[in-house]
């Protein structure tokens, strides 16, 4: 076996399932060839070009924030000091603030500002070893702005490794009835995105302030003839039995969940769909029902944690902390937030060759300066990223 590069003396968490818990191996190494991994686990005779002795360090797949709203423009701190004044979320969004209040500026701002704006969000994100980030559209909420919104999300691939999600079932713009939008995006919107191949999945907010379920079964039912898988946040304010109608489309995911009933737990599990904490919203929103950990583990679903990186609702950039927060909200254990944001993540994003330290898989890896992995979801304003490896191929 020859390798590009090898790195040695390692410590891995390779989240590979096929080795219990984090997969983890004592005494690693992982060979590289043409961006994917040819050898992740003990020791084995490679040549290699290039050696990497990483001094003990320990190297988790690259990490995987797989659910984002990277493209937008404008912020809403306005709307984070009238909440903190005792202005509810809902009265914000139905006073035209919220969804609305950025999709004007969304539509006015040029490409390259979209792509300029998104790009210093993302540093962020890639200064703490994510080499796979999910992003949506949704603050256009008009054929035009959405398909910018979309290119502008591609072009971000020459950084990270990007999926794309269309998000036109995010809220209805004020020059059209809900039976016309809701056309558009079906008839229209839906079908061009998929000839293009300008987004990986169709989403939607399934809520009372925005799709209802039957809208939303429209919406998926487009998507799915075109071909185009789907996701939902669902369950987030209500329980409008979201995360079942996610998994009767056979979800990628189904994102939030607060509301979630045991009913809804089961759905999801038995379709495989991956349920998505977004612990950021809850705090900021000051939530006080937590999606319902104990009946996913109850019924095997898999969960993800992800930052829900978005101006109104989880202005957070940091998903080192979005672990923390899981974690000390949600009593996730550190092995549920590390799988949350490897492997579990990329079953979200319908992948299965990220995520995971294993041969076949890219080769995106972080190398940390920590004794145990654990410091990965402890610490809190702590960045111990050594370095980040990622892979264009």
């Amino acid at each position: 076996m020859r390798a590009e590069r090898i790195f040695i003396n390692a410590r891995l968490a390779t989240m590979d399932p096929a080795r219990p818990g984090l997969g983890v191996v004592e005494d690693g190494v992982v060979a590289q060839a043409n961006g994917r991994i040819l050898h992740a686990g003990p020791p084995r005779a490679i040549e290699a070009d290039e050696v990497v002795d990483c001094q003990g360090r320990w190297i988790t797949p690259g990490l995987i924030d797989c659910h984002t709203h990277l493209i937008y423009a404008g912020d809403r701190a306005g709307e984070f000091e009238a909440r903190l004044n005792g202005v509810g979320y809902e009265e914000i969004a139905r006073a035209g603030g919220g969804i609305l209040g950025t999709m004007k500026a969304t539509r006015e701002a040029s490409a390259g500002a979209l792509r300029a704006a998104a790009q210093g969000r993302m540093a962020a994100l890639l200064a703490e070893g994510v080499t796979t980030i999910e992003v949506k559209s949704g603050y256009g909420l008009s054929p035009d702005s959405e398909y910018k919104s979309l290119a502008v999300a591609k072009s971000l691939g020459d950084r990270a490794d990007i999926s794309t999600t269309f998000l036109g079932a995010h809220g209805f713009p004020p020059e059209l009835s809900r039976a016309e939008y809701l056309r558009l995006l079906c008839e229209d919107m839906i079908p061009h995105i998929a000839v293009r191949g300008l987004a990986d999945a169709v989403d939607g907010f399934c809520e009372g302030i925005a799709f209802s379920p039957e809208e939303m079964e429209q919406v998926f039912t487009a998507a799915t003839r075109h071909g185009l898988r789907v996701k939902l946040h669902a369950d987030q304010l209500s329980d409008l039995h979201g995360a079942a109608l996610a998994a009767k489309f056979g979800a990628l995911s189904a994102d939030h969940l607060e509301y979630t009933s045991e009913a809804g737990a089961a759905a999801l599990a038995k379709a495989g769909t991956v349920a998505v904490l977004l612990p950021g919203a809850f705090f900021t929103l000051r939530e006080t029902q937590s999606p319902p950990v104990e009946a996913f583990r109850r019924h095997g679903v898999r969960m993800a944690v992800s930052t829900d990186l978005n101006p109104g609702t989880s202005p957070l950039f940091s998903l080192l902390l979005a672990m923390n927060m899981a974690a000390t909200q949600f009593r996730l254990t550190v092995e549920e937030c590390l799988l949350g944001v490897t492997r579990h993540a990329a079953a979200a994003l319908g992948r299965a060759d990220v995520g995971v330290l294993r041969a076949g898989a890219k080769c995106h890896l972080a190398i940390w300066n920590i004794e145990r992995p654990a410091e990965l979801v402890y610490r809190i304003g702590f960045n111990p990223l050594h370095q980040r490896i990622w892979s264009a191929v």
